[in-house]
């Protein structure tokens, strides 16, 4: 048996009590007690998340813009000053996505980026960066000594400011999608998946359990997993595995927003069958449903609408809202505001709804 990997805020967790579990091959947190209360705490006050699994690398070289626009979907030619980020699918060449992440310009010639990506695809997107950086001549540099933690809600820059003051200028001028490196290994960004203010800190391993005990006595609550996970359905933010993957294409996965096709003389990885697809018409498309009462949406439940069948792709009880959520794929040709989901082989009414369903703290429908 394979011994499961830790992050920098391992004892961290520890000294908080938090319920451990294997998160992807991860020892990560699943809560502290109560998911219930973490959940609330990032609504109303403020939460922190140990997102260090999620893997840092640094780009360099002179073709590093050419790179990016090969590499991802969206056109890093948009990150128009050092620090701004872009969120982008990573696709494969049908056109599926291999990841989602966040690019930041790192500096002013265009020759520095730093990517962030997901924990669990670590090793196919390191070798998607390599294969493409090949024909480029960038070099990679993986940050495995740095960790990140993710602190949010509408008192969390309030409450991290009481630990580090001195970054009061730079936090509070940081607009959303936007990072600032703060020296010394530190970086602080405006990009959260909460659907709350907040921001991300990526900050040397060494400095990690100092960090997260000052925020807790400052009064920022640790959350677990299952927190981030209730907290992202709300917000209607998709999460890799399950609202997408390699056999999913972002036209279909609400992200279709992400996908940049203005210059056509850009070629990028999967451009080819995304176009095709955007000629031939997608057959689905994402929406959010809700469920009065009675049991739960899980993913992969069956959705049936007026115009053919659909799936659930997330789904989960929503602390905020009292009431069970899902994230779904379905036809593309239905416009419909009622659907019914298959559970234990009964039809069940659902509502459908445009995604999110909560954002700063409140109900977005009506």
């Amino acid at each position: 048996m394979t011994a499961l990997k830790t992050t920098p805020f391992n004892q961290a967790h520890k000294d908080a009590n938090g319920k451990l579990i294997d998160f992807a091959g991860w020892e990560l947190p699943i809560h502290y007690g109560s998911q219930i209360q973490e959940h609330e705490a990032v609504r109303t006050d403020a939460g922190m998340f140990d997102v260090s699994h999620m893997l840092v690398t640094d780009v360099s070289g002179d073709q590093a813009k050419a790179f990016f626009r090969k590499l991802i979907a969206n056109d890093v030619a948009k990150l128009g000053f050092v620090g701004k980020a872009l969120y982008s699918a990573m696709l494969n060449d049908n056109g599926g996505v291999i990841d989602d992440l966040i690019v930041y310009r790192t500096n002013e010639a265009e020759t520095q980026y730093r990517i962030v990506s997901n924990g669990a695809t670590r090793e196919k997107d390191s070798a998607q960066f390599a294969k493409i950086g090949a024909e480029f001549g960038i070099k990679l540099t993986p940050r495995y000594d740095l960790a990140m933690l993710a602190v949010q809600g509408p008192k969390a820059v309030e409450k991290l400011l009481k630990v580090k003051p001195e970054w009061a200028q730079t936090v509070n001028n940081l607009a959303v999608f936007q990072g600032a490196d703060l020296g010394g290994d530190w970086f602080v960004a405006r990009t959260g998946y909460t659907g709350e203010e907040g921001v991300e800190v990526i900050l040397p391993g060494s400095e990690a359990n100092a960090f997260f005990t000052a925020l807790r006595e400052a009064g920022v609550q640790p959350c677990g997993l299952g927190a981030r996970d209730t907290l992202r359905m709300e917000a209607g933010m998709n999460l890799y595995g399950n609202d997408m993957g390699d056999d999913t294409s972002p036209l279909e996965a609400g992200m279709g927003w992400t996908v940049d096709l203005k210059d056509e003389n850009r070629d990028f990885v999967g451009k080819t069958a995304l176009v095709a697809l955007k000629e031939k018409g997608v057959a689905y498309k994402q929406v959010g449903l809700l469920l009065a009462k009675g049991g739960v949406l899980r993913d992969h439940m069956e959705v049936i609408t007026d115009a053919g069948n659909g799936i659930t792709t997330s789904g989960v009880f929503s602390p905020s809202l009292k009431q069970s959520i899902a994230i779904a794929r379905v036809p593309k040709d239905f416009n419909g505001e009622a659907a019914k989901v298959l559970m234990r082989g009964k039809e069940v009414d659902v509502r459908v709804l445009r995604l999110p369903f909560v954002r700063n703290g409140k109900q977005q429908f009506e």
